[in-house]
C-alpha cells in the first residue's frame, strides 16, 4: 500500500506546472529548439538592383589646389635666349697673371707658344660673339676671360693661312673627329687668326638651323630653269652678323658696280652700309647677299680706292645637315635637298672648289659628333679622304728621307730624327706602326742601295670603294670630290682634304691643366703623375673629356 501511495503522490506532483523565475512579460522560448524566433517587425528584403543610399552625415570636402602665378610669364623667345646664352666671364675665377693674348704678332710666330694657353683680346671677342662662334656648352663661363690652348693643329693652321696670304691660293678642308676633340674651338681659333690678319670672315654658326624648317623660305627660278629656295629672314640675320664682325674692314670697301636691286642704291656706298641694308629688310636680304658675294669674289684692284679685296675666310659648323635632305618640302610635298637651299649651295660650291676665291682664302667645315644625323655618303668620303690625306703625309715623310740618298756615303749617315721625334697623334696607329717598321729596317740596312729600295717601296694604304649595290647621294659625292678630276699624278688632289682631330699630347695636356690650376678651377698640384692619370682617363687627351675630369668634376 505504501509503495502505491507514494507512486500516486509523485505522479500527482509531476502534473503541477513549475513556477518560472522570469518576469511575466518575457518571451517564452522552448527548450532545446532550433527553430528561429519570430520577431515583431522582421527586416524587409532589399529590392534587386536598388542603388545604395547616399551617405548621411558630414563628409570631408577639399577645395582644388589652384596655384596662383605671382611672376610674369616668360616673353616670347625668352626661354630660348636663356638656353642659348653664352657667358664668357667668371668673376669667381682667379686672374691668370702673365697670360698673353693671341695677337697679330703672335700669329706669325705661333710655334713658340705651342702647348701654352693664350687669351683672346676684347676686339677679337666682340667679333667672335657677333659671328656666334662661341657655344653655350663650351667651358667659357668657368674662367676669368676667354682663352684657348695653342695645339699642334693650331700651329699648322696658322702656317697654312700665312702661306695662303702670300700665294693667294685657297685651302679647303673638313675637320672631323670624335665628340669633344676640339673641332669647334679650332674653327674659332682659325676665325680669330683670320680676323687679326685683316681677312674678311664669314661664319655659318649652325647648319642645323638652316635645314630643320624653322625659317621661312620661298622658291625662286634659277637661270638654268631649276628651282632653288631662299631664306629671307635667315639671310638677313647672317648679313647682320657679318656686318658687325667685319665693321672696320667693310667700312673701307665700296661697291665696284651698280647692283640690281628693287630699290635705288648709292653708287659709292660702302660694303658695310650695303650689308646693313640687307640686314634691316628681309625682302632685300637675298639680292643684297648675291651682290655682296659677287663683290667679295671679284679680283682685287689695289690701285683704286675702296676696291681692294682681302682674302676671305668662310666656315660652317655642322656639315652633316647640309649633306642630306632638309626638312623643307617642295610644292609637290617632296623633301628639298639641302643643296637646293641657295645659302647652303653657296658654301658647298666653295668647299668643292666650283666657286673660286681669286684673292685667296680658306674654306673650313666642321662635322658634328654630339648630335649628328646619319649621312652614309658623307661618312664614307670622310673616312676615305682622311685615309688619302694620311697617305700624302706618309709619302711626304718618305720623300724627305729619300732626298738624303744622293748625299749619303754610308747607311749610318741617314738622318732619322724626324721619325724619332714624330708626335704620337700625327698619323693613325696604322701609319705609325708602318713608320716604326720602316725605321728599324733602315737602321739594319747594309748599303745605300738597300736604303734606296726601301724608300721606293711606299705601299700606301688601300682606299675603300663605295658599294655599288647601295644608293649613293651623287650631290654629296660631287662635293667631296675635287673640282677638276682630270688632274693625274702624285700632285693631284683626289678628294676634299679631311683632317681628323685626335687627343692632345701630354705636353699640351700639361699646359692646359696648369692653366686650370692657375685659374683656381683645379685644386691639385700639376705633376707628371696627375697629367698621365687625367690624360689616360680622358681617352688619351680628348680635350672635352679632360676638361670634364679636371674642372667640371666635383668630389
Amino acid at each position: 500500500m505504501s509503495s502505491s501511495t507514494l507512486c500516486l503522490r509523485c505522479l500527482k506532483r509531476s502534473l503541477v506546472p513549475l513556477e518560472s523565475s522570469l518576469p511575466p512579460t518575457a518571451v517564452q522560448r522552448a527548450s532545446f529548439s532550433t527553430s528561429p524566433s519570430l520577431a515583431v517587425n522582421p527586416p524587409k528584403k532589399k529590392a534587386v538592383g536598388a542603388k545604395p543610399t547616399a551617405r548621411s552625415g558630414k563628409s570631408l570636402k577639399l577645395a582644388k589646389n589652384t596655384r596662383t602665378a605671382t611672376a610674369r610669364p616668360p616673353a616670347p623667345g625668352e626661354r630660348k635666349a636663356l638656353r642659348k646664352r653664352v657667358v664668357l666671364s667668371n668673376t669667381n675665377a682667379l686672374e691668370v697673371h702673365g697670360l698673353k693674348d693671341l695677337s697679330k704678332e703672335s700669329v706669325s710666330k705661333l710655334r713658340e707658344y705651342e702647348g701654352r694657353v693664350l687669351g683672346l683680346s676684347n676686339d677679337s671677342v666682340d667679333a667672335l660673339r657677333a659671328l656666334e662662334a662661341f657655344k653655350p656648352n663650351q667651358g667659357w663661363s668657368l674662367f676669368r676671360r676667354p682663352a684657348t690652348l695653342v695645339r699642334k693643329e693650331t700651329v699648322e693652321l696658322a702656317e697654312m693661312m700665312s702661306d695662303v696670304k702670300e700665294t693667294q691660293k685657297v685651302d679647303r678642308r673638313v675637320l672631323a673627329g670624335e665628340k669633344g676633340s676640339g673641332k669647334s674651338v679650332l674653327q674659332l681659333q682659325a676665325m680669330t687668326m683670320a680676323y687679326l690678319q685683316g681677312w674678311i670672315v664669314m661664319h655659318f654658326p649652325e647648319a642645323k638651323k638652316m635645314t630643320i624648317a624653322h625659317e621661312a623660305y620661298q622658291p625662286v627660278k634659277l637661270e638654268d630653269g631649276s628651282t632653288g629656295y631662299i631664306q629671307p629672314q635667315y639671310t638677313a640675320h647672317l648679313l647682320s652678323n657679318f656686318a658687325k664682325a667685319n665693321h672696320g674692314l667693310l667700312n673701307n670697301l665700296r661697291l665696284s658696280k651698280e647692283p640690281k636691286l628693287p630699290v635705288p642704291v648709292q653708287s659709292n656706298i660702302t660694303l658695310l652700309r650695303f650689308a646693313e641694308l640687307g640686314a634691316t629688310d628681309a625682302e632685300l636680304a637675298w639680292p643684297v647677299w648675291q651682290a655682296l658675294w659677287a663683290e667679295l669674289l671679284a679680283p682685287s684692284q689695289p690701285s683704286k680706292e675702296g676696291l681692294h679685296r682681302p682674302p676671305i675666310f668662310v666656315s660652317l659648323d655642322g656639315l652633316e645637315y647640309i649633306m642630306r635632305d632638309s626638312a623643307y618640302l617642295s610644292a609637290d610635298a617632296q623633301p628639298v635637298h639641302a643643296h637646293d637651299l641657295l645659302l647652303a649651295r653657296d658654301f658647298v660650291n666653295l668647299l668643292s672648289g666650283s666657286t673660286g676665291l681669286p684673292n685667296g682664302g680658306t674654306v673650313l667645315a666642321a662635322s658634328s659628333a654630339s648630335n649628328r644625323p646619319s649621312v652614309p655618303t658623307l661618312d664614307f668620303f670622310l673616312n676615305r679622304n682622311h685615309l688619302e690625306t694620311c697617305n700624302k703625309s706618309y709619302n711626304a715623310i718618305v720623300d724627305r728621307l729619300a732626298q738624303q740618298i744622293p748625299k749619303l756615303k754610308s747607311p749610318a749617315d741617314l738622318d732619322l730624327t724626324e721619325l724619332d721625334n714624330l708626335p704620337p697623334n700625327t698619323l693613325p696607329q696604322f701609319f705609325l706602326s708602318r713608320l716604326d717598321t720602316l725605321k728599324s729596317r733602315l737602321r739594319e740596312s747594309k748599303d745605300v742601295a738597300q736604303l734606296s729600295r726601301l724608300l721606293k717601296d711606299r705601299n700606301p694604304a688601300a682606299l675603300q670603294e663605295w658599294n655599288p649595290y647601295l644608293p649613293i647621294d651623287s650631290r654629296v659625292a660631287a662635293t667631296m670630290k675635287p673640282s677638276d678630276s682630270r688632274d693625274k699624278g702624285p700632285a693631284a688632289v683626289v678628294g676634299t682634304p679631311v683632317q681628323k682631330l685626335a687627343g692632345l699630347s701630354k705636353t699640351e695636356a700639361r699646359g692646359i691643366m696648369e692653366y686650370y690650376a692657375q685659374s683656381g678651377m683645379l685644386r691639385h698640384t700639376v705633376t707628371e703623375g696627375l697629367v698621365s692619370e687625367r690624360w689616360s682617363l680622358s681617352g688619351e687627351g680628348v680635350v672635352g673629356e679632360l676638361e670634364k675630369g679636371s674642372v667640371r668634376a666635383r668630389f
